[in-house]
């Protein structure tokens, strides 16, 4: 269902331009990805969940619904690729993740990483962070 939507938004030449340059971008294995076309694909609700990647992670991934929700704005692209990959092949786990990436595309997933990589980041170090 993404697919269609980020197809009806682009056109041709929005998709010429997100693929261009061909071959692969990232450790996963992945083909170049578009920060546009993932903002758009960051807020197609998902088919299986209702959702999308804002509806949880809040705008440009910083803004999580729930404070157990990770903070993914800002991101390594590469980071953020692999988790969605393990996500949608069941090799990582979690209830809504899960059913969330099992209908990415390879280049959908390339655009989400894309997208959220190239937002402002609120990540942080917790080295030296103690429990309370």
């Amino acid at each position: 269902m993404a697919c269609l939507a980020l197809a009806a938004c682009g056109g041709p030449a929005a998709d010429d331009q997100a693929h261009a340059g061909g071959g692969t971008s990232s450790s996963a294995g992945l083909p170049k990805g578009s920060a546009q076309a993932g903002e758009r694909a960051a807020n197609v609700k998902s088919a299986a969940t209702g959702q999308t990647c804002i509806d949880c992670h809040g705008a440009g991934g910083n803004v999580p619904l729930d404070p157990t929700y990770p903070k993914i704005g800002g991101q390594y692209r590469d980071y953020i690729a692999h988790a969605l990959q393990a996500y949608r092949d069941g090799t990582r786990e979690h209830a809504l993740m899960s059913q969330q990436a099992a209908g990415l595309s390879d280049q959908q997933i390339a655009d989400l990483a894309a997208y959220f990589a190239d937002q402002p980041s609120q990540l942080r170090d917790l080295r030296g962070v103690h429990d309370r």
